[in-house]
């Protein structure tokens, strides 16, 4: 580890990965290797999850792709120094912003959507200018070891380099010093992450996640509001950080509800061999999501395989947030239904909770939409929609509090792997002696009034 983050320390001294024609290269050039390895991309993934090859393409490869359109479109624009005003005080002179980039970054992927959640900090942090180091998910061990063999045989080691492993290898990197550390997956493991950076004062984003509500103040067009809940929450079989956790609901909606949701999950037919479904990442967690069932709460679905490692879609009722089912991010295909009498309520055991990564808001009122939004603090969210406000890089993507610090996407993520350096530029024809000695009572007055003017 000490030779490899050397190796990529010497090599991002020497400057080559600051000309934005070389940030372009290496970002085409991962292209078109996704592009000539999607078969095999595809054929991993499905030996893991057993996920589709639309799938893979909908909601992994298709946003890596336009990941990197947007970067070499725009990562001129994005690079370049940006004039801003000078303040009076330092007339005559001119004053801008350089990004530059950090240097030797350390990126650490998640399972759930392997390639999008790897390559997509990577691609951010090669159009800032840094060096990557990448150590991917052990758990899908196909897609880890395709995307190990992908960039390691087509790139410098010494510029972007996979690193496979586990927990070993994981602390190994830890333990040394990087420039910025990007970090997806657990609240738990985020701060481990955390604590590891803090002894170099290593800059961090964490991408962690939550239980993110998905709230329903009244009836207006609930047919679709199901229908959107019900893809978004078992797309991927629930394993999708930014999937709504949980239902509020007016109790009077209840049992609507329950019905469309049951009738909206029968007509979507979800199963791996209709390719919109996967399975769970490993018997361990289908364990852990049978011991969050309560069978007398369940109101369809249920049924698990640990062998095949697939989870029935499930519908709980009647839950409380005193509920196991409540105590911690579910992460797979239960959606667990909580109903209100009054909405302040629901707002204030919120609250009472770590704050989710998103929310979602299913409304026709304007007011009651504004109050939820002002009211709650969550790292994105939608309105009548969920999880599709990923798909817009025009808005940073990250959580808040416990579910994550910093955000990425688009130019979002060239800054999360940049920093903006300050310059004032004065010329060497005029220098009033106002701030230097000696010091006079006209020169203190002529200060307090020309700060007045800043």
């Amino acid at each position: 580890m000490k030779t490899l983050i050397q190796s990529q320390r010497d090599f991002f001294n020497s400057n080559h990965t600051k000309s934005i024609d070389f940030r372009i290269a290496q970002l085409l050039k991962l292209r078109k290797l996704l592009q000539a390895n999607e078969q095999i991309l595809n054929e991993a993934i499905y030996a893991d999850f057993q996920k589709s090859a639309f799938d893979t393409y909908t909601n992994e490869l298709s946003i890596l792709y336009a990941e990197i359109d947007e970067s070499v479109r725009k990562v001129k624009n994005w690079a370049s120094r940006k004039r801003v005003s000078t303040n009076f005080v330092n007339l005559p002179a001119k004053s801008y912003i350089v990004p530059e980039p950090l240097g030797v970054c350390l990126i650490i992927g998640a399972w759930n959507y392997p390639y999008q959640l790897s390559f997509g900090p990577a691609i951010a942090a090669i159009a800032a200018g840094n060096t990557v180091v990448l150590k991917p998910s052990e758990l899908p061990i196909r897609t880890s070891q395709v995307m190990a063999k992908m960039i390691n045989e087509n790139f410098d080691p010494a510029f972007f380099k996979v690193v496979e492993g586990s927990i070993p290898e994981t602390n190994a990197l830890l333990a040394e010093r990087f420039d910025k550390i990007f970090f997806t997956g657990s609240v738990a493991v985020g701060k481990i992450v955390y604590q590891a950076a803090a002894k170099y004062l290593t800059p961090v984003t964490l991408e962690l996640g939550g239980k993110s509500p998905a709230i329903i103040t009244d009836a207006a067009n609930l047919k679709l509001h199901v229908k959107r809940i019900v893809w978004a929450k078992f797309i991927n079989a629930g394993q999708t950080c930014i999937a709504p956790d949980y239902i509020l609901l007016p109790k009077s909606l209840e049992q609507d509800f329950l019905t469309l949701a049951k009738a909206e999950i029968a007509q979507e037919h979800f199963a791996v061999a209709n390719d919109n479904y996967v399975q769970i990442i490993n018997t361990k967690n289908v364990q852990r999501l049978a011991n969050l069932l309560d069978p007398a709460k369940v109101f369809c679905g249920g049924s698990f395989n640990e062998q095949t490692r697939v989870f029935e879609p499930t519908i709980m009722q009647q839950v409380s947030f005193d509920d196991k089912i409540m105590q911690e991010e579910i992460f797979g295909p239960i959606l667990p239904v909580i109903t209100y009498e009054n909405l302040d309520e629901a707002i204030s055991e919120i609250k009472k909770r770590e704050k989710p990564l998103s929310c979602y808001v299913f409304t026709s009122s304007t007011t009651l939409k504004n109050k939820i939004i002002n009211e709650l603090s969550f790292g994105s969210g939608a309105i009548n929609e969920c999880i599709m406000q990923i798909t817009n890089s025009n808005m940073p993507f990250g959580g808040v509090g416990e579910s994550g610090i910093g955000a990425y996407h688009g130019e979002f993520g060239f800054k999360t792997f940049s920093h903006f350096k300050s310059m004032l530029e004065k010329p060497s024809w005029f220098e009033p002696n106002i701030k230097y000695y000696p010091r006079t009572k006209f020169k203190f007055n002529l200060i307090k009034f020309l700060m007045r003017l800043s």
